[in-house]
């Protein structure tokens, strides 16, 4: 079976719900955390319209999800956020304005003001979280060496905000599970000492009942799908482009 298509995710998810996890947002979790709690956090970078796809699948299986926007045309899109929006979904704010700003914290925290305003025109943001931007010299955290996303009536920020000594964290970055090797930014401190390369055997860690009881999945929808021709197009794709991460963290 091949791997990030929407058959396998569904799949994911009905093993997550057979194992009795409590699907939160970002925003619960950091308000009332489950013992046994699933985040499904979306970064969306690209191709919007598989995220509103997996806002729908959720939607039917009557369970949750964080879905981060970008304010740039592949991302941001109001319809699209709004229907997200009202099945239930938390909308938050994917910011990567040291990049808009080059670095420049002081006209960095002026674009941060303007996007969030404007997202939230849209729908209600309480959370935000970096774009992580691997061709950029600039961390788009850096900005908060500087001011206070909490001044912003702002929750949390995942890279902040949780304790990755309690919360497993998984991301899909470079289209595989264990892609710290060509991953720039999104990466955390492992405590859990478990190593997944496929979808396919985290679903079997959940069926065996050693998969951690905190976990926050981090999801790039853009590369997940059916579409046979896309998901080559992609797979392809994200073999250069995880080469080049690959050159550029050595050389940093």
């Amino acid at each position: 079976m091949r791997d990030f298509t929407l058959s396998i995710y569904r799949s994911l998810l009905d093993e997550l719900k057979k194992a009795n996890y409590s699907f939160q947002t970002f925003e619960q979790f950091l308000q009332a955390p489950a013992d046994r709690a699933i985040m499904l956090r979306h970064d969306v970078d690209d191709r919007k319209l598989h995220s509103l796809e997996f806002a729908r699948i959720q939607k039917e299986k009557g369970i949750v999800g964080t879905y981060f926007f970008r304010l740039v045309p592949e991302s941001f899109d109001e319809k699209v956020i709004r229907a997200i929006f009202e099945m239930g979904h938390e909308i938050g704010y994917h910011y990567e304005d040291m990049d808009f700003a080059r670095g420049n914290p002081h006209e960095a925290i002026q674009f941060f003001e303007e996007h969030l305003a404007r997202l939230r025109e849209v729908a209600p943001v309480n959370t935000i979280c970096m774009h992580g931007s691997p061709r950029s010299r600039y961390d788009n955290k850096d900005v908060w060496k500087h001011y206070r996303y909490q001044d912003y009536n702002i929750l949390g920020e995942p890279y902040f905000d949780l304790d990755f000594r309690q919360v497993y964290y998984l991301t899909d970055t470079g289209r595989r599970w264990d892609g710290a090797s060509v991953s720039v930014r999104d990466k955390v401190d492992d405590h859990f000492n478990l190593r997944f390369r496929t979808t396919h055997s985290i679903i079997e860690c959940i069926r065996d009942g050693q998969f951690p009881d905190q976990v926050m999945f981090n999801f790039h929808p853009q590369r997940w799908t059916d579409n046979q021709r896309l998901w080559l197009k992609d797979k392809y794709h994200q073999r250069a482009k995880n080469a080049v991460k690959y050159w550029l963290i050595k050389l940093r």
